[in-house]
């Protein structure tokens, strides 16, 4: 019996263009198993054993840990590539990692330094999705890119990105399995953007969903961040996170925090530290159940009503409590 593939990636721009980037260089018939952006307990989802090979992307060790020590027992060959707190890293004959958390590092850059910038131009793509404009364009300039060519691949990120948030499947434009088959036979994004249907779709959901998002005022107002509040419609959990991105760069000394109501009661959290310091998001997020993610960027998969007190007055702890300019 041959052995199986597995490629088990974050339905965001990080994770698909992590994959994008490995199997044009190394082609390959795999099982994909992914979800929506905050879907990340992924590998329970992974029936591997001996011989069998998992590839991970762009998911955290820290929420996969038990899976991850099933498939190893089971003898399967797991590669890991990520940028979130792994909590401990095993050592282990058949696990190789590929973990950093620095906060101007993306897994599609720890994939690019495996490949050697085989694929250069998707890592690019990635970290202008994960909001690392500044690690993107210093990426990038081995390609020689022109500034037109640049914003064009920013914005294909940010539209990949934007695909990926959201409570279900049903929220989405795009399954992100199927979004990256769409992709897969484009070795160069810039054909994509010209003949994907795909992209036209999400660039127009994106514009829409994002005119709605900055109409809302801010509920809670200081120097040092800024929180918001969105309806629990669907536009509204697919811009949470793209939008608090849009934030951060528009006012980097701040943080932000933007929450989305849920239709049952309580909050989708998505945390944006300031992009000056890009610390901060993960001590916050991780102080609440189902909290978790990186030092510039982290979430909450659901904040109780009951919590909300407490996650205003910790946001502005860690960031820097200041008098209220507005409320």
């Amino acid at each position: 019996m041959f052995p199986r593939l597995f490629d088990v990636f974050n339905g965001d721009a990080d994770g698909i263009c992590a994959l994008h980037q490995l199997r044009l260089d190394e082609p390959a018939d795999s099982e994909l198993v992914t979800g929506p952006k905050r879907d990340i307990s992924l590998l329970k989802r992974v029936n591997a054993g001996a011989g069998d090979r998992v590839t991970v992307l762009d998911i955290a060790l820290s929420k996969n840990r038990d899976a991850l020590d099933r498939l190893l027992e089971a003898g399967a060959q797991v590669r890991y590539f990520d940028h979130h707190q792994p909590g401990d890293i095993p050592v282990h004959p058949n696990f190789e990692p590929h973990i950093d958390t620095d906060a101007n590092v993306c897994t599609s850059l720890l994939v690019n330094q495996t490949l050697q910038g085989r694929q250069l131009v998707w890592a690019v793509t990635a970290a202008f999705g994960d909001n690392l404009a500044d690690a993107a364009r210093q990426a990038a300039l081995p390609l020689g890119l022109s500034a037109d060519q640049l914003a064009q691949l920013q914005s294909l990120g940010e539209c990949l990105n934007y695909n990926g948030y959201g409570e279900t499947l049903d929220d989405l434009f795009f399954d992100p399995a199927d979004l990256y088959r769409q992709l897969r036979p484009f070795a160069d994004p810039f054909a994509f953007i010209v003949e994907s249907p795909a992209y036209q779709t999400l660039k127009t959901g994106y514009h829409d969903d994002m005119a709605r998002a900055v109409a809302v005022s801010a509920t809670e107002e200081r120097a040092a961040g800024r929180i918001f509040v969105l309806p629990a419609e669907k536009w509204a959990r697919r811009i949470s996170g793209v939008f608090g991105n849009q934030l951060a760069v528009e006012s980097p000394a701040q943080a932000h925090a933007v929450l989305t109501a849920q239709p049952g009661g309580g909050y989708v959290v998505s945390v944006r530290a300031p992009l000056v310091s890009k610390s901060g998001a993960d001590e916050l997020c991780s102080r609440f159940d189902s909290g978790g993610g990186r030092k510039g960027a982290a979430g909450i998969n659901h904040l109780p009503e009951s919590e909300l007190g407490r996650f205003v007055a910790l946001f502005f702890e860690i960031f820097g409590n200041t008098v209220p300019t507005r409320s």
